[in-house]
Protein backbone atom coordinates (compact mmCIF):
# COMPACT_ATOMS: atom_id res chain seq x y z
CA UNK A 1 0.00 0.00 0.00
CA UNK A 2 2.86 2.08 -0.70
CA UNK A 3 0.49 4.42 -3.21
CA UNK A 4 -1.25 5.84 -0.20
CA UNK A 5 -1.24 9.13 0.32
CA UNK A 6 -2.57 10.36 3.51
CA UNK A 7 -3.22 14.58 4.18
CA UNK A 8 -4.69 16.33 6.58
CA UNK A 9 -7.18 19.07 4.75
CA UNK A 10 -7.60 21.78 6.89
CA UNK A 11 -9.80 24.20 5.43
CA UNK A 12 -12.18 20.95 4.81
CA UNK A 13 -12.25 19.83 8.23
CA UNK A 14 -11.05 15.95 7.29
CA UNK A 15 -8.33 13.76 6.83
CA UNK A 16 -7.85 12.36 3.16
CA UNK A 17 -6.84 9.26 1.60
CA UNK A 18 -5.46 8.63 -1.55
CA UNK A 19 -5.05 5.93 -3.76
CA UNK A 20 -2.80 7.19 -6.58
CA UNK A 21 -5.00 10.14 -7.98
CA UNK A 22 -8.47 8.15 -6.25
CA UNK A 23 -9.89 9.66 -3.58
CA UNK A 24 -10.66 6.41 -1.19
CA UNK A 25 -11.35 7.63 2.34
CA UNK A 26 -11.95 10.26 4.44
CA UNK A 27 -12.37 11.20 8.40
CA UNK A 28 -14.21 14.46 8.88
CA UNK A 29 -13.31 16.23 12.47
CA UNK A 30 -14.30 19.48 14.55
CA UNK A 31 -11.46 20.82 16.02
CA UNK A 32 -11.78 23.52 19.23
CA UNK A 33 -8.17 23.96 19.79
CA UNK A 34 -8.49 21.66 22.81
CA UNK A 35 -9.73 18.37 21.43
CA UNK A 36 -11.01 16.70 17.87
CA UNK A 37 -13.81 15.49 17.86
CA UNK A 38 -13.72 12.89 15.19
CA UNK A 39 -17.62 13.00 13.13
CA UNK A 40 -17.71 10.68 10.64
CA UNK A 41 -15.34 8.25 8.82
CA UNK A 42 -16.24 7.20 5.04
CA UNK A 43 -15.07 4.97 2.35
CA UNK A 44 -16.26 5.53 -1.28
CA UNK A 45 -18.45 2.79 -2.05
CA UNK A 46 -16.48 1.40 -5.46
CA UNK A 47 -13.21 1.25 -2.82
CA UNK A 48 -14.70 0.00 0.66
CA UNK A 49 -13.72 -3.80 1.58
CA UNK A 50 -9.80 -2.81 1.83
CA UNK A 51 -9.38 -1.73 5.03
CA UNK A 52 -9.52 2.15 4.00
CA UNK A 53 -11.25 3.97 6.68
CA UNK A 54 -9.07 1.93 9.14
CA UNK A 55 -5.84 3.07 7.95
CA UNK A 56 -7.19 7.09 7.80
CA UNK A 57 -8.18 6.45 11.39
CA UNK A 58 -4.96 4.76 12.24
CA UNK A 59 -2.71 7.87 10.56
CA UNK A 60 -5.35 10.30 12.00
CA UNK A 61 -4.64 9.26 15.45
CA UNK A 62 -0.95 9.23 14.63
CA UNK A 63 -0.97 12.62 13.48
CA UNK A 64 -2.93 13.83 16.17
CA UNK A 65 -0.34 12.31 18.69
CA UNK A 66 2.49 13.51 17.51
CA UNK A 67 1.03 16.60 17.37
CA UNK A 68 0.56 16.15 21.03
CA UNK A 69 -1.51 19.34 22.17
CA UNK A 70 -5.02 17.77 21.27
CA UNK A 71 -7.34 14.87 22.50
CA UNK A 72 -9.77 12.60 20.75
CA UNK A 73 -13.64 12.61 20.87
CA UNK A 74 -14.63 9.42 19.10
CA UNK A 75 -18.00 10.72 17.67
CA UNK A 76 -18.68 8.20 14.61
CA UNK A 77 -19.12 4.78 15.41
CA UNK A 78 -16.29 3.25 13.44
CA UNK A 79 -13.84 5.26 15.20
CA UNK A 80 -15.32 4.18 18.37
CA UNK A 81 -14.99 0.97 17.33
CA UNK A 82 -11.54 1.52 16.22
CA UNK A 83 -10.58 2.56 19.78
CA UNK A 84 -12.29 -0.43 21.10
CA UNK A 85 -9.95 -2.69 18.77
CA UNK A 86 -6.65 -0.99 19.91
CA UNK A 87 -6.96 0.03 23.48
CA UNK A 88 -3.07 0.57 23.46
CA UNK A 89 -4.38 4.03 22.14
CA UNK A 90 -6.81 5.25 24.92
CA UNK A 91 -4.42 7.48 26.33
CA UNK A 92 -4.91 9.80 23.49
CA UNK A 93 -8.66 10.05 24.09
CA UNK A 94 -10.57 12.83 25.61
CA UNK A 95 -11.74 12.15 29.27
CA UNK A 96 -14.92 13.96 30.43
CA UNK A 97 -14.98 15.48 34.04
CA UNK A 98 -17.24 13.09 36.62
CA UNK A 99 -19.79 14.99 37.66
Amino acid sequence: MSDLHFADDKTASRFTLHRGDDLVSVLDYRDDGRTIALTRAFTIPTFRGHGYAAIVTERAVDAIDRAGDREVIPVCWYVGEWFDAHPERAGILHQRPAS
